[in-house]
């Protein structure tokens, strides 16, 4: 037992709900002493020598002593490799069919003895005793898969395998899911089984809520994304490569992956860093988008308590004159936390409350967790009993409902791997919406329970539906989030068709941001939780999850006031900007840290609110093109090599960079730039890179740069001059950064089509010096049209 399982086993027999969950551990063990037998003799086996090879469409089969791998190379470059007759699908992850094969990829015997697949973006060599090499058409090597290893039960079940790769010395890894401890992870192991790690967590925990098998390796070569499709327990251990000075000694950098059972197939994405993410988006899905309302601020606290508390809070939210979008309510509005329930005596016209907040443009969100209470006569756990033959819970290997200890007490956990679960699941939000609420926060969705001791998730011999297949807890648990996430929102667009759906979830797995999108669970308040804050939002965009954001201020204790404030500082550039608190923590409302924060916190929120058309902007092209929100620096120009290990500041879209204080007391702060112009929007003043500069970063706010060139759409402030086309609150203008001398610049402008689901319209509009003035032009399809009206210009003539 290692020191966090130890403070949490104090922390939990210390509550009234830890006797149940010792009950509740000790019944976990001897469900899987019964349901899973012990491991026996294993025979190790590797693929053996080549025999043979045939073509199929998009590549072949290439044939080994011992087994055979399958290579399909698609029409825009993804490749697909499956050992032991391991295909596509099915798959959790993937979003419908396979891509097509690529009709023009050729089969054809290697110079080694092997046989190689020849696309026009991408070559497969594959090595006489199986390894697996990614080359592309100028012949570098990306990534080379050694030959795996399985160990096979001799009476049966499923193998363990292991798969070692290569990659050039100078790669770096991004990715994993949500890591604490990024966004480039380095040497080390890191554990893929989604896990609520307990009440907190800093950079140093892992694994956290949010798990998948999906590496962002950027290198000299070339980028790459490598997803092994395989939901079972696992461990990647990544080594960093050493360069060898000049002196051609380099020893490469690699990862073994380690997989308690499951398939071994991988999918490989390759190109730019852009064409990587929308080739995972047209695999995995696009991400849902957003309503414009929940682009902006928002509010949640484990404790309102209460409507009266509620009207508190919204009341200090008008006297200081600070915009809000959301307020969430937690399990404290339930009746005595149970899903799908209003206690009454606090919250006595909650569809009345939320009419009063939806008048004021602040809408409410709701959590749902997953478990229901275990009682007779408790609704929710007696329709589910009537769910097919078997009923709508996890049951164990013997038929009997698997039980936890959750908020409720005793519970049970619907099978969001079963279709008909999931739309008896989604039927319940229909009270959800009777409430007033307008969107839905999962969690709690690893799933959990309650555990003094060992893994606090169901047992893994729990039988699981798995879309009919049938199978345990060890495949199913790392796509119960992802499950529920589907469920809720395939639920949420039947109940009302006419809106986009708002949620987000705890937990999930790769292919989450088809359903919504995700928060960093109960960050510990702290600086290295400010830092972990930026880590896992550029960490789950690489993997394809581009809206989320921290609890602004941290889940547990009391922020300081300048910790508070960076934090929001932070969270205000993020997709999605939400402070939250545990219910013993302190308060995370802005005036409770005296003027001097709410000043500088409000000015946050003003200038967020007036981009927030840029964010619907990120948010329409996220949706089209699989491109996050918040990018690394290296975004484009991943050859740059100081760019890679960069890893205090982001850029927000192409417009901007933002280097958010992650250290206490800083008022100013190193920025390593991109190759251009770039303009402090501060300041006015412009620097140009590659390069380093050092900029002010006062308590009032953290360091933001404009690119040169760049047009964004803002939010005037009512009054204000210039405006065109109404966006809510105040008119849109178009935001020019004056170009580079002897340069252009440009942008592309999703207007807002509002909540429902018209198509979005994207405007692409370049700028450029003409006669000594920055000039605007549309770009369409009949040609470039000038636009005069609604245009804000910024930044410097030329010779400045």
């Amino acid at each position: 037992m290692d020191g966090r399982e130890l403070v949490r086993t104090a922390r939990l027999l210390s509550t009234a709900t830890g006797l149940r969950a010792l009950r509740s551990a000790w019944r976990v063990r001897r469900t899987d002493a019964r349901g899973l037998p012990p491991r026996g003799p294993e025979r190790a086996r590797v693929p053996g020598d080549v025999i043979g090879a045939g073509p199929l469409p998009g590549g072949g089969e290439v044939r080994f002593a011992r087994s055979s791998l399958r290579i399909q190379v698609s029409g825009g470059g993804t490749v697909f490799w499956g050992w032991d007759g391991a295909a596509p699908t099915p798959s959790y992850a993937l979003a419908g069919k396979p891509p097509e094969p690529d009709p023009r990829a050729v089969l054809e015997p290697d110079t080694n003895g092997g046989w190689r697949v020849v696309a026009e973006r991408v070559t497969v060599a594959v090595s006489r005793e199986g390894a697996v090499e990614l080359r592309t058409p100028g012949g570098a090597v990306l990534r080379r898969e050694l030959p795996p290893r399985w160990w096979d039960p001799v009476g049966g079940g499923p193998a363990r395998w292991s798969q070692r790769s290569e990659v050039p010395a100078d790669a770096r890894f991004f990715g994993l899911g949500g890591r604490a401890s990024g966004p480039r992870l380095r040497g080390g192991t890191y554990r893929l089984w989604n896990t609520d790690p307990g009440g907190h967590f800093g950079p140093a925990d892992d694994p956290l809520y949010l798990t998948m098998p999906v590496q962002f390796v950027v290198s000299d070569a070339g980028t790459h994304l490598a997803f092994h499709d395989n939901s079972w327990d696992g461990r990647v251990t990544l080594r960093e490569g050493v360069e060898g000075g000049g002196s051609g000694h380099d020893l490469p950098g690699g990862s073994e992956l380690r997989m308690t059972g499951g398939p071994l197939r991988c999918w490989v994405v390759i190109g730019t860093p852009a064409r990587v993410l929308r080739g995972w988006t047209a695999l995995t899905g696009a991400p849902a988008v957003p309503p414009s309302w929940a682009l902006g601020p928002q509010h949640a606290r484990w404790g309102f308590g209460s409507e009266r508390e509620v009207r508190r809070v919204m009341a200090g939210y008008r006297e200081h004159r600070l915009p809000l979008s959301v307020l969430h309510l937690d399990i404290d509005h339930y009746d005595r936390h149970r899903v799908f329930t209003v206690d009454r005596r606090r919250f006595p016209d909650l569809p009345g409350l939320a009419r009063e907040l939806r008048a004021e443009g602040v809408r409410l969100v709701s959590i749902v967790d997953p478990g229901v209470a275990a009682e007779p006569g408790e609704a929710v756990y007696e329709s589910g009993r009537k769910i097919g033959p078997a009923g709508a819970f996890v049951r164990d290997a013997h038929g009997a409902e698997v039980r936890g200890v959750v908020w409720p007490g005793d519970c049970v956990y619907p099978d969001f791997t079963d279709p008909a679960v999931r739309e008896w699941w989604g039927g319940h939000y229909a009270e959800r919406l009777a409430q007033g609420f307008s969107g839905i926060w999962h969690d709690m969705n690893e799933p959990v329970s309650f555990a003094p001791f060992g893994d606090p998730t169901l047992p893994r011999s729990a039988r699981h539906a798995l879309e009919g297949r049938g199978g345990d807890h060890r495949e199913a648990h790392n796509v119960y989030g992802l499950a529920m996430a589907r469920a809720g929102h395939e639920a949420l667009r039947r109940l009302r068709p006419d809106e986009r759906p708002f949620l987000f979830s705890r937990s999930g797995w790769a292919g989450l941001q088809r359903y919504g999108g995700t928060w960093s669970g109960d960050v510990s308040t702290g600086w290295p939780g400010l830092r972990a804050s930026l880590s896992l939002v550029l960490g789950l965009g690489l993997c394809g999850v581009p809206y989320s954001g921290p609890d602004v201020g941290g889940f547990d204790g009391s922020p300081s006031p300048e910790l508070f404030l960076r934090w929001f500082q932070l969270g205000a550039w993020l997709p999605l900007f939400r402070t939250h608190s545990a219910l013993d923590a302190g308060r995370r409302e802005p005036w409770e840290f005296g003027p001097e924060v709410l000043a500088h916190a409000r000015a946050a929120l003003t200038e967020r609110e007036r981009l927030r058309p840029y964010f619907v902007t990120l948010a329409h092209l996220s949706g089209l093109s699989g491109a996050p929100y918040v990018r690394p620096l290296w975004w484009g120009a991943p050859e740059d090599r100081t760019l890679r290990d960069c890893e205090d500041a982001f850029l927000l879209g192409d417009a901007f960079l933002v280097a958010p204080v992650l250290d206490r007391g800083a008022d100013r702060r190193a920025v390593r730039l991109p190759r251009g112009r770039w303009y402090d929007t501060a300041t006015g003043r412009a620097y140009q890179g590659p390069g380093q500069v050092l900029l002010d970063a006062p308590l009032s706010r953290v360091p933001v740069l404009a690119r040169a060139g760049a047009v964004v759409p803002v939010r005037n402030a009512p009054g204000e001059e210039g405006g065109q086309g109404g966006q809510g609150g105040g008119e849109s203008v178009l935001e020019v950064w004056a170009p580079a001398p002897d340069r252009s610049g440009g942008g592309l402008v999703v207007r807002d089509p509002g909540d429902g689901w018209a198509p979005p319209r994207v405007e692409q509009y370049r700028s450029r010096w003409v006669d000594g003035a920055v000039r605007v032009e549309r770009v369409t399809e009949e040609g470039a049209v000038t636009v005069s009206e609604g245009i804000r210009v910024r930044g410097h003539a030329p010779g400045h």
